[in-house]
């Protein structure tokens, strides 16, 4: 991970020189910082990650940024500050921190996915359940169709933030919104930082379900026309239509 010479300098002396927008710059890269760490504090509270495990991240609209939290922070005690700016291709704009370890999975996903504009990296515990079993969530209820855009499919398995794993991820996430690490955790995407963490308590409550379900039989997936119809809505939220 490369970095600019601008680590260590505050961005809005970096962004002083780009014309009369910069103090909304400005205000733009502060207020995403601070809902990365509300997310990422959330994503804590609610049990989906165990000490500094899992990440978040959001592009920074109009660039190739983007901000993501910091490696080996406890979320109790993380800031705005402490969260990175980072370019898609690894060079630091602005940190103080070292950025999450699975910064390739993140900027892999924005680079392949020109949609997603937050990324939450989870490890709650029946999700995480299945893709240790490497079993994908099939399309057994209306919603992970309509929010997730079909099946929630399982990577191949990868060291952890090597870029195999980024690569892996992608492949399997395809245009969807959500996919599982195998014997990691879960990745959910979407358009806005709430919409990705709406999908990452959706995959674990689905997952829940799912196992509870598989303990006294076999869940059944909805029927095709009824995928199709959800698959449609879930392409058009996707597209803003």
């Amino acid at each position: 991970m490369r970095n600019s010479g601008f680590q260590g300098v505050p961005i809005w002396i970096v962004l002083a020189g780009q014309g009369s927008t910069w103090r909304r710059q400005v205000e733009t890269y502060n207020e995403i910082r601070r809902r990365v760490v509300k997310a990422a504090k959330k994503m804590a509270d609610r049990g989906m990650v165990v000490g500094t495990a899992g990440n978040v991240s959001a592009r920074i609209e109009g660039t190739s940024r983007f901000v993501i939290t910091p490696s080996s922070l406890p979320y109790a005690d993380m800031e705005a500050e402490d969260t990175v700016v980072a370019e898609l291709d690894g060079t630091v704009v602005e940190g103080r921190r070292a950025p999450s370890s699975e910064f390739l999975l993140h900027s892999r996903i924005y680079t392949a996915r020109p949609d997603v504009k937050a990324v939450i990296h989870t490890h709650s515990p029946h999700a995480t359940a299945l893709a240790a079993l490497r079993m994908p969530i099939p399309p057994f209820l209306d919603e992970l169709v309509t929010y997730i855009g079909g099946p929630v499919a399982v990577a191949q398995y990868a060291l952890s933030a090597s870029r195999e794993l980024a690569e892996n991820a992608c492949a399997a996430l395809e245009d969807r919104a959500a996919v599982l690490l195998a014997n990691h955790g879960t990745v959910s995407v979407g358009a806005d930082l709430e919409k990705a963490f709406h999908t990452a308590e959706l995959v674990e409550e689905a997952a829940r379900i799912y196992l509870l379900a598989r303990s006294v039989g076999l869940p059944v997936e909805i029927p095709p026309e009824s995928f199709e119809l959800y698959r449609t809505l879930y392409t058009l939220s996707k597209s803003g239509s």
